[in-house]
């Protein structure tokens, strides 16, 4: 007994040790965002929300966020047409090779290191003569999203009973129809989850940016290039600002992926 209450306490700490190292550095950074620094010392005696007012001043740093909701949008939006067209094959035919070489080009990009997919890109585009700008990295992002709006679509797909699209076409529905009408209204909540988390992907990726970025850079690498000539209160907003946004996009991917955990597969939609 003795044995395994020590064991327990041995293991609550080795688990608040880590979540300490995890999460202090994150909980200093939002609370040195409300106060100035002198000399590499922060006076604690001078808190205000100074810095936050800042960055709402800050044009660049508005065009910044405007160019990441432009990218991530647009990025999901191709990546959304092109994930669910290439799901809809491989589930239709699974053991086809077509399948397996579209899953392989699928989800390469993703697995490899994000400075070989922006070089690789770079160089595709520098060959072709594209010049680089918000283009070049809504295509960088929608590649690297690709897969992960891909597998869950897929997902979805292979849960999906198939005596209801073999129901709708003995009811005399085209493919046109079983798609608008069966597939699609079960793809709903899989669609809003991807979206989410692709979106949250994609307003964080930095290394690819970098290489595609023109003169309009998103608000990652605008960050970056303030942080190259100095660490200040405002970067630490800025980063307090990003941290937030992206709990609040993992909240609401959580709370969508647990809403589209079911498909009624007794209910057929009415054609």
């Amino acid at each position: 007994m003795k044995r395994l209450r020590l064991l327990d306490v041995s293991l609550a700490s080795v688990s608040f040790l880590v979540y300490l190292a995890l999460y202090l550095p994150i909980l200093l950074v939002f609370v040195l965002s409300f106060f100035s620094m002198r000399r590499g010392r922060v006076r604690w005696d001078t808190f205000s929300f100074e810095w936050y007012a800042r960055l709402f001043s800050n044009e660049s740093l508005g065009e910044a966020l405007l160019n990441s909701i432009i990218v991530g949008i647009t990025a999901i939006i191709a990546a959304t047409v092109i994930a669910t067209l290439a799901a809809l094959h491989v589930n239709a035919r699974p053991s086809s090779r077509s399948a397996r070489m579209l899953e392989y080009v699928i989800f390469l990009p993703f697995l490899l290191p994000p400075i070989i997919t922006g070089l690789s890109l770079l160089i595709y585009f520098r060959e072709i003569g594209v010049s680089r700008g918000l283009a070049t990295i809504i295509v960088g992002h929608a590649v690297f999203v690709l897969a992960i709006i891909y597998r869950i679509i897929l997902t979805r797909l292979n849960s999906l009973s198939r005596s209801l699209v073999e129901a709708a076409q003995d009811l005399g529905a085209s493919r046109l129809q079983t798609f608008r009408f069966i597939i699609l209204p079960n793809l709903r909540m899989p669609l809003l989850t991807a979206g989410i988390l692709a979106f949250a992907l994609s307003f964080d990726e930095t290394m690819i940016t970098l290489f595609l970025a023109g003169t309009d850079g998103t608000l990652p690498v605008r960050l970056y290039a303030m942080m190259r000539v100095g660490f200040t209160p405002e970067i630490n907003a800025l980063i307090t600002l990003i941290l937030g946004f992206s709990i609040v996009l993992t909240v609401v991917f959580a709370f969508a992926w647990r809403r589209s955990g079911g498909i009624d597969n007794n209910r057929i939609t009415r054609i």
